[in-house]
Order: C-alpha cells, then structure tokens, then sequence
C-alpha cells in the first residue's frame, strides 16, 4: 500500500500592515510571532485587555491578512469592538489551523473527502488535490457499544463486537490516515476524541513554516466535528464544535466566517467547599448561563475563583459549554496549565514555548491580570455550589440532591397529563402527592434481571453510567468515584440487580491511576467493569438494558404510568438519546452515579441531612422505606456522608496515583489494537466503493454533480413537512440511536439484505445517506405537531398537489420523496433553540436531500443555523415576539418564499402563508444567513459543492497549480 509523505504545513505569510511580527527566543531555538502588543499600539487599543477569545481572533487574522479574505479593516473591526464595549456587527474571517474529528460525525466528511477525489479524478485532474491543509486529528471513540458489562471479560467482549460491526467503516478510516496528507488517525480502544486532544494531541501554540522559511507560533484555534472540541479551551485555546461541513471547508483551506461574536465574562470568586465536586459547579454554571443567554457568545472564565481550579476542573466546564450554549468556554493560560501539560507528557521545550508565548502575548493569567473588556458580565461565588443533578431530560434542568426525586415525580406527572392546568395549586399539590404515592408502590415482575429473578418499581435506576463525556478528564472526580466504591463495599453495601453499571474512561490513564490507587477492584466489585475506552452511553451506544428489563418497562409504560431512570456522568441526557426504554435521564458526577448505582431508585433519600431535621425527627414525607443508600453487614442504614471521601483524602490519592508515568504509558503504543493492525485497506488515492454497502455511499450532491450552480430555486406553494415544538435537538432531527427494525431505515436495511441483528445505529451508519435520509425527525420521541399525525418519530402528512385537504400520514421521507416528484420544496417549522445539542452536520444534509427548502424557527443554535446555510437550506427566523402558536398553523398550509436567489446576509424575508380558507398571512422573517460567505456556500448549494467546483477551476488541467493551492 502506497503511504503518502506528512509534510510540515506551509502557511502563507501575512502582509504585516501593522509591523507586528517580532521575534521570541526559547532556550535554544528563535521563533517568530504577530505581537499583540504591537498591533494593539497602533490600533489604539490595550490587548492585554482583550479576552481571550479575541486575543485568539486578532492573532489569527494578524497571521493570515493577505488583503483579499482578511483585510487589516477587519483587524481593525475587532479594534472597534472592544472601543464599542464588546458589540459590532462587523464580519471577520480567519482561518483554524487544527480540525479534530470523531468517527461518528467525521465520518460522512470522510466520505465526502473521497468523493471529491472521484469528482476531481472524473474531471481529469489529479484526485490528491483533494488534501488537508491544516492538521488533522481523527480519533476513532463513538464506535464501542455497551453489549456486555459488569463483568471481567467486559472488555474483550465489547472491543470484539465493535471491530464485528464497524469493520468497513474502519477500513475507510485506516485508509484515510494512510492516504491524506496532514491526517492522524488513533485507532479505537485509546478514548474520547476530546479528552485526547487535552492530554496529548494539542499543542496548546501551534509551530507552522511560512513561505518565507520563517517558523510561526500561534495560539492553537482548533474546531472539531465533536461538539465537546470546547474541553480544550481550558487550556487558553479557541475551541469549539462545528458541523463537518465546515470542517470539511476549513481542511480543504477555506475560512471561517463569522460576526465578531459577544464576549460574556464569568468571574469567578472564592473556592469550592468541601465535598463539592466540579460536576456540582458545571451544572450550575450551565443553569446560570442558560438563563443569561450566550448562544453564539464566548463566555471567559476569569476571577481568583477561575485561578483556584485545577485544569481539569476548568476542562469539565469548558466542556459543558455546548449544554450553555456558548460558543467557547475559555481560561487563561496560567501555572496549573503549564502543571498539567507536564503532567500529560508534554516536552519541557514545548511548555518552555507555551509559556513564554502566553507571556509575550499577554495570555498568562495571574492575580495581578486585569478584567477583560466583556460585552456582559456576571459573578458567581463558588460557595454557593450545592451537590447537584441535572435532569431528567435536559442539561440545564440543574436539581438539588435532596430534591431529585420531586423532580422526577413533577416531569413524570406532567408528562402523563395527571394534573389539570386548570387546577389551582392546592388542587395541583393534592393530586400530585396521590399520584406519587400510588405510583411509587406500582411495581412490575422481571422474569430475569442479570440472572436473578425480581421486581422493577418507577423510578429505579436501570443504568448507571460512568462515561467518558465531561468528567473522566478528571482524576479528582475519577479517584472520587473510587474512593466512594471502596468505602460503599467495605461496609457491605451492593448495587441492586436490575441496574446495568458500567466503566467508560476517556483515557487509557485513567484506568493507570486507578489502578495505582488500589481502587479498581472496589469499582469492579459493584460492577463497575471497564467495558471500553470511548463515547458510550452519552451517545446512546448504552446496549441492552440487563436481561427481561426492556420488555417489561416498554410493555408497562403502554398506560402511561411507568417510568424508570438512568443516572450517567456525561453531558447528554435527552429523552430517547441515552436509551429508548428510559425516559428520566440524571446528569451527575462520577462519585454520585456510583451512589445512586446503590441507592437503585430516584427516591431514596440518600444524605443524612435531607433525612432528618436539627431535633433528629423524620422531615415531612420521608418514609422509613426510603432512607439511605442500603443497610451494612449489621443492618445499619448507610448514608452518603458515610462513603464520601473528604477533600483532603481525593488530594492525597491524586498527588500519589496520578503521575506523568501514567500518561507516559497509556501514549506509548499508539499503534492500536490487534484487530486495527490486521485490518486489510485497499490501494490507490482513491477509495474502491462498494455498491453493496449500507455504511458508504457517494452523497446525492456529488452524483452527476453539475461545474456551475443553478440559482436557487424559490418555495412556491410549498407544503409543510414538519411542524416541530421548542428545543428540538439535532438527535431529533437525524437520531444517532441503534435502528429499529420497523423504522423507515430498519425495512430498508432488511430490504437490502441486511441481518435484522445487524442494522447497527445511525450514528455507525451515518456515511450513507439512503440510511441517514430515511430516519430524518425520526426520533421516537419527536412529535409531528401537524395536525393529524398519529405517532411519534418519523411521521407526517402528505397533501397531494393543489388541495387543503388531509390525506395520507406516511414517513417523513416518503413524503418528502413525493414532494420531490410533484415538483414542490417542503419547509419545516419549529419552535426556539431548533438544533440544540451535537454538531450533527446530517442534521442539515438529510433535510437538503430531501429538498427542503427553508427552516423557519423561533431562534436556532449557533451549529445547526450555520449547517443548514452551509447545505443550501436557508433558516429564517420568526420575528421577535412572535410564536408559533401566534402563527396557528394545521400543517395544510401552502407556504411561498420568493426572491432566494437574491437575499443577502440577515435581511428581511417576507413569508406567505396560504390557509384553507384563502387567507394568506405574510409574515416579515429574518434571514439567518449570517456572513457574506456563508451566502456564497448557500447559493453554491453547500459547501461540499462549492469547494470541489473551485478546486477544480482553480486548478484546470495545471496539476501542479492545484497541488500549491490544495495541500
């Protein structure tokens, strides 16, 4: 097999119109920088007052200003901004010079990257002209699946069944390291893409060559098809997720493009108390910054507060950063930064580099470091921190330990309609407190829960997760968790059978260190085995519910009156996401998802203090029944207070187990395990496709792919495809969930020929689109608010050509298949925060494919609005105060969008909708299609497209023209 040569990556140099590239020397070598300071002089600013993110945004056009795509108007734009107070509504461009990629959203960008190849190969030019220009990190960690757990051979048995099913899809990706340029592949089995990136694949400044010879530092800007990329800005570096469109864009050397963003301040005072862990905090923080408001914004970390967290408590934060909404959460660079690289195994010439840099740049943080210039600001004492869940079915629904069970007692109820809104609250009290009590009694025979036979009650934790999400960055936390199991089985304490526990480490260190504590077999012993190294439950990849579980609770819940839970320590809790038996999802810290494990139920009081008042009687509604996590070896009632390590106990632990060695030896061989060395990979620069497959297939946009654009087609008399309500996730949109055999995706599976046991997930199957497009709103816990529609998940109504009248309810797809045959474009409308969670590029591909031609929502995510612009579906956006119930649509509706060849950046867009009785309402939208480029990618048709028409006219029959300007 042919391996292509890594080169150094060549930038080239900027136009300087601000003098400021100045040398550093760091021991023995002499590099160059575009000194903030410098520019900050002449453009009449203080940088160091900049925050960090825009510190960052100067820098990288500084480093980039060629006169054409960043001009120095730009860099004086982002001036103006901080003179402006943190506003400006001027665009900027810059360029990232790192892309982390993930196997599950990397993947169909993989597959887009080889069929450019074809598109460019079949136009007679060379197909390496389609190369990577930036560094490029391909972790391979969504694939492990929770198949078996609570047991020794956990392990072997998940890494076995993972390397069954994904065995073409790791083909590809085998293959993509051995041929792109600029490519790092790390096998599975080594952890979560996010956690690697923060241990050992970035380096925090980046070295580049310019065209002049010249070595180039800069900050690290690092965008990643992992919306979780944020964990990395704990180490003082611009990070954040994007759709693989854009970094698909972005490897291919094109910009990003963006409005100077807001910069939210959070200050940060005091220390965390005792007992308190980062969890507690970053929930918090998500709650607070929810109700602020920075979608779109960087939030900066700063206060002595910021400067008292370990790294790794900064990563759990800036990697909650996605649930808050933010763009980036980022802190300074400071000592316990240059501790940590240490720590991970970084060169003392590269932290001897990063620390000069932060200093010369005025990104070192210490006491003395003044306020960043912040759009807003707010203050958050960190002794306010109380121990805290979030759940059960979105990140920022932060409860209190002591009130986790009335939460799920008040969802549960309200989602089974069991209170009137018409009551009054005394009548609303009243029947809530009947229901919980009849249905907390209400209990359900198991014919075999892992092995044994036995009764389920509502509210029993049936999962018990610690994954690799947020916190196993986190040895504090992690050591934590060990700590809590050894005190729980000293005493005698187990976890009831019919909870599925399980072990995900981000990193092979975190089973070094706990191992060097002794505190794996305590973990082991309350089945909390390893079972992988990777994404599991967080993504859904949580397996079967132990063995009887699933059938009984599914069959129980047809009344509507059963409910059981699942308490994990990632970031993701979203209904039908973590399993689709469990509806009550608990986002907690891995030493409470180890007690709660114990406890087995949401209604266990489980803290002494929430037990009893200050006279040692029972608070009002605390039954006997209810106390505590269990009973010792004499019958003793066990409380949290008497497993949970103390503060100084976790800090004792972690100065002796977590040791640069450790790091040192999960890094050493990287070469991964026996089944990726045995993995055969064809030859050539071009991938041999398989026309049987179901994992890959070319896309749509690239079969016969036209040289020129079309214009874009307008919405005339266009039907209504979905009506969705508020915070629609992108899970909604293009599940990631296993596939159900009698799903729109799973009969076509079958159809094709595929064994009913192996229809995998749509996240494994997100490469070909025939799969991806059939599950389209295909969640099972979407709801179709059009009127008439029946189920749940992927369903609509289909209204023939010309008529008001309701007619057939069939799949999304289906209908959308014969919109496309009738000649009309759907539109989709929806509620506030329409796109929320993963940066699931899919999520705005499947709707190109299937012709959408608008989404019109009350407010979009940051992601999933810039998706849909860069796949050529234009998102509009309800103007201020109006809702969609003041829209009061059926669904029948025949709505025109006219002039969309012709719209520029966040203009007004007038709506008509057409009801049945000939009214037609006109509503004045807004376009949110941000930037000038990302009109350009919308009317190109996307991204994808775009960028392989001017590859191939820049490059024309000049082969070597194309390899200067592609890599």
């Amino acid at each position: 097999m042919s391996v292509h040569a890594k080169p150094s990556i060549v930038v080239p140099s900027s136009l300087d119109s601000f003098s400021c590239l100045t040398t550093l020397t760091v021991g023995d070598g002499t590099y160059h920088l575009y000194s903030l300071e410098s520019a900050g002089r002449q453009l009449g600013i203080d940088a160091k007052r900049l925050p960090q993110s825009h510190k960052i945004l100067l820098e990288r056009m500084l480093a980039r200003e060629d006169g054409e795509i960043i001009t120095k108007e730009q860099i004086a734009a982002l001036a103006e901004w901080m003179k402006n107070g943190g506003r400006s509504d001027a665009e900027i461009y810059v360029y990232a010079n790192r892309v982390l990629l993930q196997d599950l959203t990397g993947g169909p960008l993989i597959g887009d990257l080889a069929s450019m190849r074809d598109v460019v190969a079949e136009n007679g030019l060379d197909p390496k002209l389609i190369n990577p220009m930036v560094s490029v990190d391909l972790v391979v960690d969504h694939s492990v699946i929770v198949q078996a757990s609570g047991s020794p051979d956990a392990l072997k048995k998940n890494i076995d069944h993972e390397f069954r099913i994904n065995r073409e899809r790791f083909s590809l990706m085998k293959w993509t390291g051995a041929t792109f340029n600029n490519v790092t592949v790390t096998p599975p089995g080594f952890g979560i893409c996010h956690q690697q990136m923060i241990e050992r694949l970035n380096p925090v400044v980046e070295q580049v060559h310019d065209d002049q010879g010249r070595v180039i530092l800069s900050p690290s800007y690092l965008i990643g098809t992992d919306s979780h990329t944020t964990m990395a800005g704990a180490l003082g570096i611009m990070a954040y997720g994007v759709g693989g469109i854009e970094a698909e864009a972005t490897m291919l050397g094109q910009p990003l493009s963006l409005v100077i963003p807001e910069a939210v301040g959070v200050r940060l005072i005091n220390r965390l108390s005792e007992g308190i862990t980062a969890t507690d905090l970053a929930l918090r923080i998500t709650e607070l910054l929810r109700k602020v408001g920075v979608v779109d914004k960087a939030v900066i970390f700063h206060g002595p507060g910021a400067l008292s967290l370990s790294l790794a408590d900064r990563a759990t934060i800036s990697n909650m950063a996605p649930e808050y909404g933010a763009t980036v959460g980022l802190f300074g660079i400071d000592g316990k930064t240059i501790d940590y690289l240490r720590t991970t195994g970084r060169s003392e010439q590269q932290i001897a580099i990063i620390e000069a840099y932060a200093r010369a740049q005025g990104m070192w943080a210490e006491p003395s470091s003044p306020d960043p210039v912040v759009t807003a600001s707010v203050d958050l004492d960190l002794t306010s921190i109380t121990p805290s869940l979030s759940g059960p079915k979105q990140p920022k629904e932060r409860v209190e330990l002591a009130s986790i069970a009335d939460r799920f007692w008040e969802t549960f109820a309200a989602d089974s309609n069991t209170v009137p809104k018409e009551a009054g609250p005394d009548r609303k009290a009243a029947i809530l407190a009947d229901f919980r009590h009849q249905s907390s009694r209400a209990a359900i025979p198991v014919a075999k829960t892992s092995g044994a036979a036995g009764q389920l009650r509502n509210g029993d934790f049936v999962i018990a997760a610690i994954t690799s999400c947020t916190n196993t960055s986190n040895p504090d936390v992690m050591v934590a968790a060990g700590l809590v199991a050894k005190k729980g089985v000293e005493l005698g304490l187990t976890v009831p059978p019919h909870v599925k526990t399980s072990l995900a480490p981000g990193s092979l260190a975190v089973t070094g260190y706990l191992k060097n504590a002794g505190l794996q077999p305590y973990l082991d012993a309350l089945g909390f085995n390893l079972v992988g190294y990777g994404c599991t439950t967080c993504i859904g990849n949580s397996g079967p519910l132990l063995e009887g579980i699933s059938e009984a609770v599914d069959d129980a819940k047809k009344d509507g009156k059963f409910r059981v839970a699942a308490v994990l320590s990632g970031n993701r809790n979203f209904q039908g996401r973590v399993h689709e038996t469990v509806d009550a999802n608990f986002l907690a810290s891995p030493p409470l998802v180890v007690a709660m494990a114990i406890a087995g139920n949401v209604d266990r009081v489980v803290r002494r203090s929430d037990a009893y008042d200050a006279e040692g009687k029972l608070k009002p509604g605390v039954t006997q029944d209810r106390l505590g996590l269990g009973k010792n070896r004499d019958g003793r009632i066990v409380f949290l207070e008497d497993i949970w390590p103390s503060g100084a106990e976790i800090e004792t632990t972690v100065r002796a187990a977590v040791t640069a060695d450790v790091f040192r030896e999960a890094n050493r061989d990287l070469s991964g395990p026996e089944q990726w060395k045995n993995l055969p990979v064809p030859e050539g620069d071009r991938w041999q496709w398989d026309v049987s497959s179901r994992y890959y297939s070319v896309p749509p946009y690239f079969q016969n792919m036209p040289m020129k654009a079309a214009p874009v087609r307008d919405v005339i008399k266009g039907r209504i495809l979905g009506i969705y309500g508020n915070s629609i996730t992108t899970d909604d949109i293009s599940p990631a969930a296993p596939i159900g055999r009698n799903t729109p995706a799973g009969q076509y599976l079958i159809q094709s020929n595929v064994p009913i046991d192996d229809l995998h997930s749509f996240g494994a199957r997100r490469g070909d689109p025939r799969v991806i497009d059939r599950g389209a709103w295909g969640n099972v816990k979407v709801q179709n608010l059009m009127r008439g529609v029946a189920s749940r998940g992927s369903a609509t109504i289909y209204y023939p050509p010309g008529t008001f009248e309701s007619a057939q309810q069939m799949s999304v797809y289906d209908a959308a298949q014969r919109y496309m045959e009738d000649g009309v474009r759907p539109v989709v409308f929806a509620g506030k925060e329409y796109g929320t969670g993963s940066s699931r590029d899919l999520a705005a591909k499947s709707p190109r494919n299937l012709g959408v031609g608008a989404v019109i929502a009350e407010s979009f995510e940051r992601i999933h609005r810039a998706n849909l612009a860069s796949m050529g579906v234009l998102p509009l956006q309800l103007p201020e105060g109006m809702t969609l119930d003041n829209v009061k649509l059926k669904g029948n509706e025949k709505v025109t969008i006219e002039g969309m060849d012709r719209l520029t950046p966040r203009c007004s867009v007038s709506v008509h909708i057409e009801r049945d009785d000939g009214t037609v309402l006109v509503i004045q939208t807004r376009c949110r299609i941000d930037t000038n480029l990302e009109m350009t990618y919308f009317r190109a048709g996307g991204i994808p497209v775009y960028v392989t028409r001017k590859i191939i006219e820049v490059a024309g029959n000049d082969n070597e023209t194309g390899r200067r300007l592609t890599g």
